[in-house]
């Protein structure tokens, strides 16, 4: 039987390359389960949610395999598994769902309530202390409710020769456009988004796609503001001595903006004179701010009150923030957060992939195939702050398809 490496969180600032026992149609617990599918990973990628995790900001067990953005190859069955076939080239989506819960049956597939999904919370994910399933950094991966999950593309060939921008359709691409569509971005729409992260990226590029008009991305990274620049957006910097709202104005005439959109989560700094100081509330706060009266956000970005390494404020040990909620009340403003549910969004994003109507995504997001045993040092160089995407190609399936 093959052997199967995964990357392994050991604690924060580490994680390791190790080998572990090859997957079974079983659930976390053992139960046998017949609706699964086992893939041979294609490409499975570096998130910013494995960085929360990797900065000891998600709880997560010592020893749990890291990922949650898989593209595979479809190498073994269950009995009960009836549209999808061994052979084909598929995404999956991060969120672990049933299909037969009420929120499933509701597109909701973020909040799963089937408890062998998880008995804890409504929320299943791979490679998070999220129902135990197995990550996706590695050879092999187990799959529930396969034909419920796996997103199967038309054309192996196709597939793989677009496979940088349909990698990112288990998470980052569809996460961006959640983004922008719970903050309400249309044509004409100005935007703000807070982060030049993967995830942010994929907002400004989804924000392109919706036909927005004037898209400000924004970050206290130098080299992800020109990454972001020269892509043709604009930007703000949030660690200048300007206030964001001056800097919007110096682009857009006016200090407000249509939507806005958080791609940071609680990892994220103050601006300006508090640019090295964390407070997990400031990318909210901002939003309150610099949305217009009437308008949206999306937040998309991780908060969770599971947070070891939370700054030793009374508030942050509860898992509480400081929002300025009183303030922005009179502006009606509409929030939406939590994880995306990735199937609302993947298969249309797919064809938009296909089609060629995003021939501006793989520029943005700047993808780097990586080898598995490179994972470790590719961890530290996205938390060092490179302007990439990690993407891991375990059994050189890119390298030989291109």
């Amino acid at each position: 039987m093959a052997d199967n490496r995964v990357v392994r969180f050991q604690g924060p600032m580490n994680v390791t390359v190790e080998s572990t026992d090859f997957p079974k149609l079983a659930d976390p617990k053992g139960r046998k389960i017949e609706h699964g599918a086992i893939l041979k990973i294609v490409t499975t990628n570096i998130c910013g949610s494995d960085q929360h995790i990797y900065h000891g900001r998600f709880a997560a067990p010592k020893g749990m395999v890291m990922g949650h953005e898989m593209t595979g190859e479809v190498i073994d069955l269950g009995s009960d598994v009836e549209l999808i076939r061994k052979g084909d080239i598929v995404s999956v989506p991060f969120n672990v769902s049933c299909g037969r819960c009420r929120n499933c049956k509701e597109r909701h597939t973020d909040v799963c309530e089937n408890m062998y999904v998880n008995d804890r919370v409504h929320c299943g994910a791979y490679g998070f202390n999220l129902g135990d399933w197995q990550g996706g950094q590695a050879d092999y991966l187990l799959v529930p409710y396969a034909d419920w999950n796996l997103l199967r593309f038309p054309d192996k060939q196709q597939a793989m020769a677009k496979i940088r921008d349909l990698t990112l359709l288990s998470d980052i691409l569809p996460t961006g456009y959640h983004g922008c569509v719970e903050a309400g971005v249309r044509t004409g729409s100005t935007v703000y988004i807070a982060g030049a992260g993967p995830v942010g990226r994929c907002a400004a590029a989804s924000s392109r796609l919706l036909g927005a008009s004037c898209i400000i991305v924004a970050d206290r990274n130098p080299a992800r503001l020109e990454l972001v620049k020269k892509c043709g957006y604009e930007v703000v910097n949030t660690a200048s001595d300007t206030p964001i709202a001056d800097q919007i104005e110096a682009i857009l005439g006016e200090r407000e903006v249509d939507a806005g959109v958080d791609c940071v989560g609680l990892e994220a700094h103050g601006a300006g004179e508090d640019d090295n100081v964390e407070h997990s509330e400031a990318v909210i706060n901002t939003l309150f701010e610099v949305v217009r009266a009437g308008g949206a956000m999306g937040i998309p970005g991780i908060y969770t009150d599971l947070d070891p390494g939370a700054p030793k404020t009374e508030l942050a040990k509860k898992g509480e923030l400081p929002l300025a909620f009183s303030k922005a009340w009179i502006k009606s403003p509409k929030l939406t957060g939590g994880q995306a549910p990735i199937m609302k969004y993947n298969r249309d994003l797919m064809m938009a992939i296909l089609w060629d109507r995003m021939p501006y995504l793989s520029e943005v997001v700047n993808t780097e195939i990586i080898n598995l045993e490179d994972a470790p040092s590719a961890y530290k160089a996205f938390s060092d702050g490179a302007p990439k995407k990690f993407v891991i190609d375990p059994h050189s399936s890119v390298k030989k398809a291109a």
